[in-house]
This record gives structure tokens, sequence and C-alpha cells, in this order.
């Protein structure tokens, strides 16, 4: 018992540490910071997956909006034309097409759904 006075003595903080109020609140304290379903650490990892989420919100409402741009092209017959030869290397009757390829460029596959 004397072993733990000199220890107090010399440590007045400890002597809060025995306190019932301080260790119920340091109990509350570690539940709800580690413990608990909604403790700090459950908010941390929903709130990145909220992130991602609004990041992928950005991404797709941007693609909408360029797809949108391309459909209203789409609409004229010239620039169809152009998209079909572009893409699909479609021709006119008694045409050539030449496909040039540049050293150290890929050539990107298209995929049809």
């Amino acid at each position: 018992m004397k072993k733990i006075k000199d220890i107090i003595n010399r440590y007045p903080f400890l002597k809060y540490l025995g306190n019932r109020y301080v260790i119920v609140l340091l109990f509350f304290l570690l539940w709800m910071l580690f413990l608990d379903n909604y403790s700090y650490l459950e908010h941390r990892v929903l709130n990145k997956e909220i992130d991602e989420l609004e990041d992928n919100i950005d991404y797709y409402k941007s693609e909408i909006y360029q797809d949108s741009v391309r459909i209203k092209k789409l609409k004229n017959p010239d620039q169809i034309e152009k998209y079909a030869r572009e893409q699909y290397y479609m021709k006119r009757e008694n045409e050539d097409v030449y496909i040039i390829e540049k050293e150290g460029e890929e050539q990107v596959e298209q995929t049809k759904f």
C-alpha cells in the first residue's frame, strides 16, 4: 500500500484515475471509439466509401454528358458517315481505305455490345 501511495505522490495525475467517474468516462470513450457498431473507426471506413462513390458519380455524370454530345452529333447524317468511317473502317463504293499505323501507337480494339 505504501508503494502505491509513493507512486501516486510521484505522479499526481494517477490520483484522478482512481475516481469512478473517470473510469466510467474512459470505458465509455473506449466503447464509442472502438467497440460500438457506430464507432469512429467504422465511420472512417464509411466516409471513404462515400468519397469513392461521389467520385464515381462525378465520373459517370461527365461520361453521360460526353455521350449526350456524341448522340446529338450523330443525328446529322454526315456525322454518322464520319463516325462509321473512323470507327468501323467503312467505305463507299469504288473507294479504297488505307489504314496507316504509326510506330509506337497501339491500336485500340472496338468491342460491340
